[in-house]
């Protein structure tokens, strides 16, 4: 039996946040007070910007916790184009791990999560740029169809259309939403939308949330003003501090805060729709019900005991019949409210991590209740009669059989998608932080003659010996994976290169072939691999060598998988960290093939990290042998043994020993090294010196990744040495040519790049060069760190020659 969770009215709800990691628990009777509280309320907010982190998470407790109405967060990207603190994933996976940051913030301050379709594609300096490469108006659908979905009454913007958001996205965000509170009312807008269960809706209102901060205060004495720095006894904090804790949660951007006490007020600017005078409420009724349905939430308000939760479920599946047709309450919540109160607890886990497709999945439901309820309490599962007794645990298993259509795979990564956003085919999935239909176990507890419904995410469980009882989300594979090391490869002068392919079984007894398709001028050693796999988890490490041509062109390898008749080609990329569930992908398994003209002076390169980059994959791609130093083995190890030194992206942000090795980085210089310091960040720099003579990091970049680069001097070894560097080279570049450029800059250091973006004047803080003794010092802010890795073969020649010692 395979069991979809449905979500019918999931998008209408207040938390539309991760199922996976809502692991099985119950309220606490302190919880269970502020939830019944919560009851009373229909109001509903939507708070709308451009990515992770932009959301304002004090406001959003304020409002899911203090004012008690739906609130979310909709933000248009997942955060894809920025760095990454914690790791070197980039793009599709940092977005991932953002999605995730962002769910395990709103299960703190208890908003829901939304995305859009947009793809974050890195800084960008207008919304008009924005807007060219999103699409504008099918992120403006997006947003339109997620108001229809959730009704807000009020919308919350983060920023303002204009400059002083300070990114393009940001002020593409307030655009959208501005424009979608009208669309979203006009069934001339978007028509399509009304045919797949929604209809037209109205927000009361939509306000700009003016901030103070960064120097940039765009407070005002006559605006809307809140205080929503008051302290929650039941939940023992205030607002600042659930914020700060929900905020700490991205921690991929390095976003851990310190808890705020006190008040705090919040600030608001009307944008359109009804001006609010004192409250984000005013002329909306946000009381809940009938007047019978509100004396009895009075009730049991007044009668709650914390010492005996169970007391109230009378009055509350009282309440639950009364309201059963009541427009705008709150069922979901009033049905985890019963069960809380009940002592209800439940779990759906499996003893595996992984299914293939088509294998059996052995599911086994748990189940409790320990509420010492007078009431009688039946359960079933899919159908089938649960024995329920007070405080024994009871269980049933059952078995489903794993579809194609179940792999683990995000629902917009299914397809292979352009620069600017997502391929969402089903309008129905768009809005979802994850797969919307994820395998559940569907449990209906019958208290008396009331029954409840819970979805129960089907997770894997298992007991660590260091962290205990842990659940992860359950994963389907394809029946054997084809995983390539890199995303590119880089062949010099058409030299074969082996590329390594590690093959994975997810089940027993599968064997078939692995054949690698190539674009033209192109040729591969074996033509095709056989395999066999006698038991699940299998691996085997198989190499293709790979030569190109004259004739090659740039393309694409395809690896197929053949088993049992059928052809896939998914790859396998997971990602752990402690503090989001485990993430695991299966895009398909291609790469990029690059051949080079590339020369390189010197081999051996020690690669010092920072906060986590490819680039040291990428150098050995291109043939350099590089060793990984920490700053210990800097102070300790003999650094003439190197022809060159390399620090990782925002070292000077992430290491705390910067100043002790500093000076041992500059003796290696002065005694003929090079070194070379790839971009950092100028805020939070541990040391202000970088270089052997001064310059100043600032925030100013060149997001066109296809601006044009003039050479101030040509003749500069930099550009010729060992490679001739010319305007091709800087062809095919990612996302963009740098950030965070440097500004006044000794005269000692040569700069031989200027470029800047469209209507701007010209950068040259792109690339500095120095000698110093008998050594050479770089500091760079080009994005090596993308396009490296990405097999931008210009890149390479440029960075080799970056690396080449002085002539």
């Amino acid at each position: 039996m395979n069991v979809k969770r449905l979500f019918l009215a999931a998008m209408l709800l207040p938390c539309l946040v991760s199922a996976q990691m809502q692991m099985p628990g119950t309220l606490n009777a302190a919880e269970i007070a502020q939830d019944i509280a919560s009851l009373s309320v229909k109001g509903s907010v939507l708070y709308i910007a451009a990515h992770p982190d932009d959301e304002n998470t004090r406001l959003l407790a304020y409002l899911a916790k203090e004012a008690k109405v739906r609130t979310a967060y909709l933000s248009l990207t997942r955060g894809d184009g920025g760095q990454n603190l914690i790791g070197n994933e980039q793009a599709e996976l940092l977005g991932q791990i953002r999605t995730q940051e962002l769910l395990a913030a709103r299960r703190v301050d208890g908003a829901g999560q939304f995305f859009s379709r947009a793809n974050d594609f890195g800084f960008s300096k207008t919304s008009e740029e924005t807007f060219k490469i999103w699409g504008k108006e099918q992120i403006l659908a997006d947003a339109v169809w997620i108001i229809r979905k959730f009704r807000p009454d009020v919308i919350i913007t983060r920023f303002p259309e204009d400059e002083r958001a300070g990114h393009g996205h940001h002020a593409a965000s307030a655009i959208i939403a501005r424009e979608a509170f009208v669309a979203a009312a006009d069934p001339k807008r978007f028509p399509e939308q009304l045919k797949n269960g929604v209809s037209v809706w109205q927000a009361k209102r939509i306000l700009w949330n003016t901030y103070n901060f960064g120097g940039n205060n765009t407070t005002a004495p006559d605006q809307l003003k809140i205080n929503v720095g008051v302290y929650n006894s039941l939940l023992g904090r205030n607002y600042g501090e659930i914020a700060a804790i929900s905020r700490t949660n991205h921690k991929s951007q390095g976003f851990g805060s310190a808890l705020q006490r006190g008040e705090a007020f919040e600030f608001f600017s009307h944008t359109a729709g009804e001006p609010a005078k004192t409250s984000l409420f005013d002329g909306i009724n946000i009381t809940v019900g009938n007047k019978e349905i509100i004396n009895l939430l009075a009730k049991i308000q007044q009668q709650y005991q914390l010492s005996q939760p169970a007391a109230s479920l009378p009055d509350l599946l009282k309440l639950k019949k009364l309201a059963a047709k009541e427009q705008g309450f709150n069922h979901q919540l009033l049905d985890e409210v019963i069960a809380a109160c009940a002592g209800l607890w439940a779990e759906a886990v499996v003893p595996e991590a992984s299914y293939a497709v088509g294998d059996s999945v052995a599911v086994t439901v748990n189940a409790i209740y320990r509420g010492a309820t007078p009431l009688k309490v039946k359960a079933s599962v899919n159908g089938k009669s649960l024995d329920l007794q007070e405080n024994r645990m009871s269980s049933i298993k059952y078995g489903i059989k794993a579809n194609q259509s179940d792999i683990t795979q995000p629902y917009y990564l299914k397809k292979e998608h352009p620069i600017g956003h997502y391929i969402i085919d089903q309008q129905e999935e768009v809005g979802y932080p994850e797969n919307p239909n994820s395998l559940t176990a569907k449990a209906i507890f019958k208290l008396d003659n009331e029954q409840i419904e819970l979805d129960l995410p089907i997770l894997y469980k298992s007991t660590d010996p260091i962290k205990g009882e842990l659940y992860q989300p359950l994963v389907i594979a394809p029946q054997v994976t084809a995983t390539l090391s890199d995303q590119a490869y880089l062949f010099v002068n058409q030299q074969p290169k082996n590329i390594e392919v590690t093959l994975k079984s997810f089940t027993k007894n599968v064997e078939g072939e692995l054949v690698p398709i190539l674009p033209s001028g192109w040729k591969t050693s074996p033509e095709k691999i056989n395999f066999k796999f006698n038991a699940k988890g299998d691996a085997q490490l198989v190499v293709f060598q790979i030569t190109p041509s004259v004739a090659s062109i740039t393309g694409k390898l395809n690896l197929q998988v053949k088993t049992n008749g059928q052809t896939e080609n998914k790859g396998l990329r997971t990602i752990r960290y402690d503090h989001i569930p485990n993430i695991n992908l299966f895009p398909e398994a291609t790469a990029k093939l690059e051949v080079a003209d590339l020369k390189i002076a010197g081999k051996r390169i020690a690669y010092i990290d920072g906060a986590g980059d490819l680039v040291a994959n990428a150098l050995q791609q291109a043939g350099y042998q590089v060793v990984h130093l920490n700053p210990s083995q800097v102070l300790l190890n003999d650094l003439s043994t190197y022809d060159a030194i390399v620090t990782g992206i925002r070292f000077f942000n992430v290491n705390e020993e910067v100043k002790n090795i500093y000076p041992k980085l500059m003796e290696y210089v002065k005694n003929g090294g090079v070194l070379l310091e790839q971009y950092n960040v100028n805020n939070g720099l541990k040391s202000t010196n970088l270089g052997p003579y001064p310059f100043k990091l600032v925030n100013k970049r060149v997001t066109e990744e296809d601006a044009i680069i003039t050479f101030t001097n040509p003749a500069h070894a930099a550009l010729n040495y060992p490679n001739k560097i010319t305007s091709k080279d800087f062809e095919g570049w990612v996302q963009e040519r740098g950030l965070y450029f440097a500004e006044d800059i000794d005269p000692k250091y040569e700069t031989v790049l200027k470029m800047n973006d469209t209507n701007e004047a010209a950068n040259d803080g792109s690339l500095l060069i120095a000698n110093y003794g008998k050594g050479k010092f770089v500091y760079t802010s080009l994005s090596f760190f993308r396009q490296l890795p990405a097999g931008v073969s210009g890149a390479y020649r440029l960075f080799a020659n970056l690396l080449a010692k002085p002539l």
